[in-house]
């Protein structure tokens, strides 16, 4: 790889973690928002129909309070320098990423989205999101326990990709509603598949180059 290439590679990667920083920034401040407990802020102002349901409120609060400290954990989770320096922190990091995802945010964003606005067009979205988030989860935890770190790498990717849809989400919507007359529920329905869809793909794409690479690199050495 020539020197230009690198710096290209490195450009981008900067690029994109002071996105990632920022969007997540906001995904703190949204969450603040719900500390201490109200039922009449932001997102929970259109949900009054459901938010009476007890079921439904300790969904709500355990999602929004979980899913940020899943974002942020999983920040770190990939970065090289801090795995090789700080393995066990990494490792201590990952099971409660891991944890955290399977036993709480996973099930209660399921819940809340049998409730989703849109209708079953949306509330179909945030189910299989919510069970495919479990799903690659479990799979990247049962392959690191066999040492099998590429399969696990794989899973992570994907579910980190679905972990970042509560902030695409946001992000699409906003590039869509500044773009494109349309009415806010038609909007709200587009994102409800693009916030996930679009995150998976791109990581099925960088999980491809991956294994482009590590095929190069093999045929290198022989």
């Amino acid at each position: 790889m020539t020197i230009s290439k690198i710096n290209v590679i490195n450009i981008i990667k900067t690029i994109s973690y002071c996105g990632l920083g920022y969007l997540s920034y906001l995904m703190v401040l949204i969450t603040i928002q719900y500390i201490p407990i109200r039922f009449d802020v932001a997102f929970l102002a259109i949900k009054q129909d459901v938010i009476s349901k007890p079921y439904y409120q300790i969904s709500f609060f355990t999602h929004v309070y979980t899913a940020i400290f899943v974002l942020l954990l999983g920040f770190f989770q990939f970065s090289k320098r801090l795995r090789k320096k700080y393995p066990k922190s990494h490792q201590a990091f990952g099971k409660l990423y891991i944890g955290l995802i399977i036993l709480l945010s996973g099930p209660s964003g399921f819940v809340m989205g049998i409730h989703a606005n849109g209708g079953i067009y949306s509330q179909a979205s945030f189910c299989l999101l919510s069970l495919l988030w479990v799903y690659f989860t479990v799979q990247a935890y049962r392959y690191a326990r066999k040492k099998e770190w590429r399969l696990h790498s794989k899973f992570i990717y994907r579910s980190y990709a679905l972990t970042l849809s509560a902030l695409s989400l946001r992000l699409f919507k906003w590039v869509i509603a500044t773009t494109v007359a349309l009415p806010p529920m038609d909007i709200y329905k587009i994102v409800a598949w693009a916030g996930w869809l679009v995150n998976l793909l791109i990581a099925e794409l960088i999980i491809l180059n991956e294994d482009r690479r590590l095929v190069v690199l093999k045929d290198g050495a022989k």
